[in-house]
């Protein structure tokens, strides 16, 4: 076996060790998103097409609670854009460690960007010894079990009951888990708390959810601007 090939399948082995916690924390959300599609009308195809073509779990969430209500196409599609504005900033968080990549791979790498990927391959970016293949395998790993999670629970939905699954939680759960690993230093902890205040006070002034992309937005922004003052002081 030469070099290339030992290469090859330590990189697969990298991502894909990297990958499970996503995977393994996906498929049991996947597959409530599947059966909660499922009861309110839609058919697993258009499930399927639904993760293929959006691919975000809250967005995701919230189309299928928007149809359940009666919501207007375009209430869906301007609610979705909103809230996925957030992968704006997680991209340009990434594109510092991308940089000189083709732009065929970064395509294919940004459709697969999602809260989950973006914080564990920041983590590993950071890290050291972390490329761009082990990111769009963690990428695409996560990609493909969502895929077929929504699928089946599409198509067991029928046999399960409503709210058997307990799927509010376990979305919470995964997003405290992640803002956990993201805390590594003191301006992370204060950029955590700012997010936290500031999106709780835009929820009670603000209407729909557009709260989230603008507290998001504004702890980022600030946590930025204090991260610069402290490399300066140094």
């Amino acid at each position: 076996m030469n070099e290339t090939s030992l290469k090859d399948q330590q990189t697969l082995r990298q991502g894909a060790v990297a990958a499970w916690p996503i995977c393994l924390g996906y498929f049991p959300i996947g597959l409530a998103l599947g059966v909660l599609a499922q009861k309110a009308g839609l058919p697993w195809w258009a499930v399927a097409m639904m993760s293929v073509m959006v691919f975000a779990g809250s967005a995701q969430f919230i189309c299928v609670a928007m149809i359940a209500a009666g919501s207007s196409t375009a209430a869906i599609i301007l609610t979705t854009f909103v809230v996925n504005l957030r992968h704006v900033l997680m991209s340009s968080a990434l594109a510092v460690y991308l940089q000189g990549v083709n732009r065929k791979f970064l395509a294919l790498y940004s459709y697969g960007v999602t809260d989950e990927s973006f914080a564990v391959n920041l983590t590993k970016f950071r890290e050291g010894n972390w490329g761009r293949w082990q990111a769009l395998i963690v990428n695409h790993m996560a990609n493909s079990v969502w895929i077929m999670a929504t699928i089946c629970g599409a198509l067991i939905g029928q046999f399960v009951p409503q709210g058997a699954l307990g799927v509010d939680y376990a979305l919470t759960g995964m997003f405290i888990c992640l803002l956990v690993f993201q805390l590594q230093g003191r301006i992370y902890v204060i950029t955590g708390i700012l997010a936290a205040g500031l999106s709780t006070l835009w929820y009670l002034l603000i209407p729909g959810d557009s709260y989230i992309v603008g507290a998001s937005m504004s702890a980022a922004t600030i946590g930025y601007l204090l991260k610069k003052r402290y490399r300066r002081s140094q």
